[in-house]
């Protein structure tokens, strides 16, 4: 419009004389207008958007829940909403463990404490004591752990080293960040409108009817599968003989594994806590892991990724030395504050405290089960999980989670967030303090009586 009006005049004369014009039309009450014409003229660059962003068909999961919950607060706004949904830790961190990262920081402001760069791989004491303490029959070495700032960006990390020419498989349902990397990567096709699928992932159907655990007569070879135990949402846990299963099926078909044993910590039962308890695992898988369930680092941000020697390529290369490569790459290495705060996380003291947060949790999770199977619900996990997958026969997952939202304020995860699978489903998470879970567990029977 305003070239019809100005055709002689370039976009910079113009861009200058809507200036003036706002000025002209704020003191007479109009620059909303003003606003408006001067937004409709800027400019686009040349560049092409990623097509492989252009497949998504929504945004990332839990900041669209984030919305629909700022939503419904704006609504009720006297209304006391519980979050049972994003898995987000509620507990205080243990004193030995910000001590520490206190003293760290601290010195720091001193000559003969301060320090710069650290290795990008981490700091050596972090990487052995976690080959020590986590994996200490399991003939990990210091050099295979890969400090990082976080599981979910490891995720992205590996996904990066394989590149877009990978075939991918991830458990139905599951984690949404494995899905979703391999879209942004360039590994699947577009979105099956019907099933809610992308083209080029298999998706390992985990139900109760197959104790959730993928058919591999059924499945077929990818170069990758994605597996998560215990499981994000479901809270199950694999077995020892279910993950010598997983581990023959990748030898057999040349494939890598890559295990995510973040909620690891939560088993109680004889479930093995890593994968590379299963023999021959670390010739086919890579485990990531984190420190934000395991001792409350949400916030702090520490994780760690193992990729073993034993782990090569087709062609014999060793896949440590690719990953090495986009650390360095990629990443400086965590905070060394962080990383202060994990060394004491895994010393004697530190990890009987983080056991005792760890049991909050648990305790929470026991509270909501009894709370489901009381009601009646059909009800998954909380056992060795942070996390519950209650069922709602012939229901939508986002009708469930608005129902709940609506009718007892409490906010949940919808199933069919994480994969077609969850759908009649939705995650509850044990993740808040106890008296906001028992007052969560007394609305609930209300809603569900």
């Amino acid at each position: 419009m305003i070239h019809k009006i100005m055709p002689n005049m370039s976009n910079s004369y113009v861009f200058v004389y809507l200036i003036l014009l706002h000025s002209v039309l704020n003191l007479k009450g109009l620059a909303p207008w003003a606003t408006r014409t001067r937004m409709a003229i800027v400019c686009q660059t040349k560049v092409t958007r990623n097509a492989n962003m252009e497949k998504f068909r929504n945004g990332y999961l839990f900041p669209e829940i984030e919305k629909k919950k700022k939503a419904h607060m704006e609504k009720y706004p006297d209304a006391k909403v519980i979050s049972l949904g994003v898995g987000d830790t509620t507990e205080p961190i243990p004193t030995i463990v910000t001590s520490a990262m206190a003293e760290h920081s601290l010195a720091l402001s001193t000559p003969e404490g301060y320090k710069g760069y650290g290795d990008e791989q981490g700091n050596k004491s972090l990487r052995k004591a976690i080959a020590d303490t986590i994996y200490g029959n399991m003939g990990i070495r210091e050099n295979e752990v890969f400090i990082s700032d976080g599981a979910q960006c490891d995720i992205a990390r590996v996904q990066l080293m394989f590149g877009s020419n990978m075939t991918v498989a991830v458990q139905d349902p599951t984690f949404p960040a494995y899905v979703d990397s391999s879209i942004i990567m360039g590994q699947t096709g577009e979105v099956l409108e019907e099933s809610g699928k992308y083209k080029g992932v298999e998706y390992m159907r985990c139900a109760p009817e197959n104790l959730f655990f993928p058919d591999f007569s059924i499945t077929p070879r990818t170069d990758i599968i994605f597996f998560c135990s215990p499981n994000n949402p479901t809270g199950q846990a694999a077995s020892r003989e279910q993950l010598q299963q997983l581990v023959d099926v990748a030898k057999r078909n040349g494939s890598i594994i890559v295990y995510d044993s973040a909620y690891a910590s939560y088993i109680s039962d004889d479930s093995p806590q890593s994968i590379y308890e299963i023999p021959g695992s670390k010739e086919v898988a890579i485990e990531i892991s984190t420190f934000s369930k395991f001792a409350g680092f949400t916030g702090v941000r520490l994780g760690w990724t193992v990729v073993p020697d034993e782990l090569l390529y087709s062609n014999g290369f060793p896949v440590l030395q690719d990953f090495d490569r986009i650390i360095c790459t990629c990443f400086n290495g965590a905070s060394s504050i962080a990383q202060a705060g994990g060394l004491a996380c895994l010393s004697d003291e530190g990890h009987k405290a983080i056991r005792g947060v760890i049991d909050v949790y648990k305790e929470n999770a026991r509270i909501l089960l009894d709370t489901f199977t009381s009601c009646g619900q059909e009800v998954y996990g909380g056992v060795n999980s942070p996390y519950l997958w209650v069922h709602f026969p012939g229901q939508k997952s986002w009708d469930i989670f608005s129902e709940i939202l609506e009718k007892a304020h409490i906010i949940t995860v919808p199933g069919c967030g994480f994969g077609p699978g969850g759908e009649g489903f939705i995650r509850v998470s044990s993740f808040n303090y106890k008296d906001c879970v028992l007052e969560a567990c007394s609305r609930l029977r209300s809603f569900l009586g």
